[in-house]
C-alpha cells in the first residue's frame, strides 16, 4: 500500500495553496474503516496543520522547496518589467490569484513584479495591495527557507530588488 516517501519529518516542503510548511511527522490513521498513511505539515505563519495522505501526496502539488538555481530564476524575474495587461481588474485577479495558488516561485515573482508600485506611480487600490502582499509574503517565505534566513530579512531583499529593478 506505501509508496517511497520523497519527504522525512524535518523538512520543509511547499504545499501550492498554502506555501512553505513544515513536516511534523508522517502517522498512519484510520478513517472510515480505512487505514491511510499521512504526512503532517505544519504552517507556522498561518497557525495551521495540514494533513495530506502520501497516495495524494504527489497529485496535490506537494513539493520540496525550490532549488537555489528555481530562486535564482524567480529574482531575476523581479526585476524585468512588468507585463501588467490592460484588462479589467476582476479579469487580471484571477489569473494572479491562479499563480500566487500554483506554488510556482517564478509566477509567484511575476505577479509581485507586475502588482509592484514605485514611489512615483499611482496608488493601488486596497485589492491590489492585498494580492501584492500575499504574494510577496509567499515568496519571501521560499526565499527565506531556501536561503536559511529569517522572513523579514528575505523580504527586504526582494523589497530592494523590486526598487532597483
Amino acid at each position: 500500500m506505501s509508496k517511497k516517501l520523497d519527504f522525512s519529518t524535518g523538512d520543509y516542503v511547499v504545499y501550492p495553496t498554502h506555501g512553505v510548511g513544515k513536516i511534523t511527522g508522517i502517522e498512519t490513521q484510520r478513517i472510515a474503516e480505512v487505514t491511510v498513511e499521512l504526512i503532517i505539515i505544519k504552517f507556522e505563519k498561518d497557525r495551521m496543520i495540514l494533513r495530506v495522505p502520501v497516495e495524494k501526496a504527489h497529485n496535490s502539488g506537494l513539493r520540496r522547496l525550490s532549488s537555489r538555481k528555481m530562486m535564482d530564476t524567480a529574482l531575476t524575474t523581479l526585476k524585468g518589467r512588468s507585463r501588467a495587461k490592460r484588462t479589467m481588474w476582476s479579469r487580471r485577479a484571477q489569473e494572479y490569484e491562479a499563480k500566487i495558488n500554483s506554488g510556482d516561485p517564478v509566477s509567484i515573482a511575476e505577479v509581485v513584479r507586475d502588482l509592484h508600485r514605485g514611489d512615483d506611480q499611482p496608488e493601488q487600490s486596497y485589492s491590489e495591495r492585498q494580492m501584492y502582499q500575499a504574494a510577496l509574503d509567499r515568496l519571501a517565505r521560499e526565499l527565506a527557507a531556501v536561503e536559511k534566513i529569517d522572513e523579514a530579512a528575505a523580504a527586504e531583499k526582494l523589497e530592494k530588488l523590486l526598487k532597483a529593478a
